[in-house]
């Protein structure tokens, strides 16, 4: 029986423990980083635990066996399912108590909601872009050293372009000074510099810079920045519910039916 475990194990540098066995289903083997295919190598500091060459049958078998990919996965999949219940909670629970119309319903996260004509420029914009990084995002290259550069280039494009209506809707609202955005302003600010450290660690590749191979399965910057998206956009999850309300309470000003 022990034999057949060792058949069935790789081996694995983690932290300051060598050797450690991890089990993996039959066919399924992890790469160093020399033996993965071009497109895969982004990170020479991540040096073993590649999944590579699957099938998938076996891509889905190997979400539940440890590679350096299974903190980043399951960051994923419950990031998903934490906003998926979220939305749920949305629906039936917080809108419904702010008497929300059928505006907030489809779209209860968009600050710009006294704004209609900005609101639907803005979001179709937004929506052409999040479409333009996904196509690029499936380009075989994406990942290799050649977009390297390019890549963070995408990242701070869609991300930064949100100053754009935040700064429109400054304006819009009578400036700085206007209650609303003394109000929510901060929360704006708070999301972009948990977003900036989130770009720090993905761009440095630190701390695995510093340890090259000792940080393959745990504690790499990639998953540290998937933690912080997670956290980035369920503090703006919580930002967009608390202006929902506020302007529930607080009507849209007159003055917005000429803008």
């Amino acid at each position: 029986m022990h034999q057949k475990l060792l058949k069935s194990a790789h081996y694995i540098e983690l932290g300051s423990y060598q050797y450690w066995p991890v089990l993996v289903p039959r066919g399924i083997r992890l790469y160093t980083y020399e033996q993965i295919p071009v497109s895969l190598k982004d990170n020479p500091y991540i040096t073993d635990g590649y999944r590579a060459y699957l099938p998938s049958r076996l891509c889905i078998k190997s979400l539940f066996i440890l590679s350096n990919e299974t903190v980043n996965i399951w960051s994923h999949l419950l990031g998903f399912f934490l906003f998926f219940t979220l939305g749920i909670y949305d629906m039936t629970s917080v809108l419904p108590s702010a008497s929300a119309s059928r505006e907030d319903f489809v779209i209860c996260s968009i600050c710009l909601f006294c704004f209609q004509y900005w609101r639907q420029v803005y979001l179709i914009t937004v929506l052409a872009m999040i479409l333009a990084v996904f196509f690029a995002q499936i380009h075989p290259n994406y990942l290799t050293q050649q977009w390297q550069r390019l890549r963070p280039i995408i990242f701070c494009s869609v991300s930064g372009y949100g100053v754009v209506p935040t700064l429109h809707w400054v304006w819009l609202n009578g400036g700085i000074s206007a209650p609303i955005v003394q109000d929510f302003a901060p929360r704006v600010i708070v999301m972009y510099v948990i977003a900036l450290l989130a770009f720090l660690f993905y761009i440095s590749k630190v701390p695995e810079r510093y340890f090259p191979g000792q940080l393959n399965y745990l504690g790499s910057s990639h998953q540290i920045w998937h933690i912080l998206a997670v956290v980035m956009l369920y503090w703006w999850h919580q930002s967009t519910v608390y202006v929902m309300q506020y302007r529930h309470s607080k009507p849209c000003p007159d003055y917005v039916s000429h803008l």
